[in-house]
């Protein structure tokens, strides 16, 4: 018999997590399925808890979702703690929900698949959502000399940056946050992390915002570029979507479930091929 997992989201029915997750269990040997389900907006918790009660062993949790999830927890994390926001459920043997955040760690992973050094870095990060809270942890504890947020509204962005600084993660970086009018300086590694470019909108960013062997970061995907993208490649950036970025979060969830970790290098050419 197999195990039942699942993907909550509204909307639902782009998802590509049950792709990646049907060629993780393959190249396992894990007897699961996983699907998507879209849950009402006004009654995640409820979605979850008759999920678990058909049997249910565990899910990933997409837009709107993630604070919800979060709520829904018996047991948290220490990154989901810090992050505010959980993407993966597990149903525990003992009856509890143990919840976990890993699209932190699978950023980080995918900036090191790509080779990118984070290590003393200046990283400039777009957007002060949950998106963005949830990897600032990983992001800090690669040990980047300086991690800024840029916010439309900047009394976000200084505020997440403030509670990373009251956190108290003990590392080096300084942590700033402010509005894009005023950023200024180079960059060694900049992240969007909203969703605008791929509604054609992109920030007011100075032409100078990317060091000259600068690397941009889309947490975003699509078949073409972003707007984001474009505008960073036509300024001598490299350029990277976040596809390796949701295959590395899905195989940190895997792994939570089924204690085996997936080789994410064949997933990685299989969805870069469908895409």
């Amino acid at each position: 018999m197999s195990d039942r997992y699942c993907v909550f989201g509204h909307p639902i029915a782009h998802s590509r997590s049950p792709r990646i997750h049907a060629l993780f269990a393959e190249q396992c040997g894990q007897a699961m399925t996983y699907e998507a389900i879209e849950a009402p907006r006004e009654d995640f918790a409820g979605a979850w808890h008759a999920f678990m009660a058909a049997g249910g062993c565990g899910a990933n949790v997409t837009v709107p979702f993630k604070e919800e999830a979060y709520r829904v927890a018996d047991v948290l994390s220490q990154r989901a703690r810090r992050a505010g926001a959980v993407n993966t459920l597990v149903h525990g043997r003992d009856g509890r929900t143990y919840a976990d955040t890993t699209d932190g760690v699978g950023l980080v992973r995918d900036l090191e698949w790509h080779g990118v050094a984070l290590y003393d870095a200046r990283i400039l990060v777009l957007g002060a959502g949950g998106a963005v809270r949830g990897v600032l942890d990983p992001l800090l504890a690669a040990g980047p000399r300086a991690l800024h947020i840029a916010n439309r509204t900047a009394e976000k962005a200084v505020g997440l940056a403030a509670d990373v600084h009251a956190q108290e993660r003990g590392q080096q970086a300084s942590v700033t946050g402010g509005g894009y009018d005023a950023l200024e300086g180079a960059y060694d590694v900049v992240i969007n992390g909203t969703s605008a470019s791929l509604a054609g909108d992109l920030p007011p960013l100075p032409d100078t915002l990317l060091a000259d062997t600068g690397v941009a970061y889309d947490m975003m995907y699509a078949a073409d570029q972003t707007v984001f993208l474009q505008w960073a490649g036509a300024r001598g950036a490299r350029t990277i979507d976040g596809l390796g970025m949701l295959i590395e979060q899905a195989a940190e969830a895997f792994f939570l479930w089924r204690q085996v970790r997936p080789d994410t290098g064949p997933v990685r050419d299989t969805l870069r091929h469908e895409l």
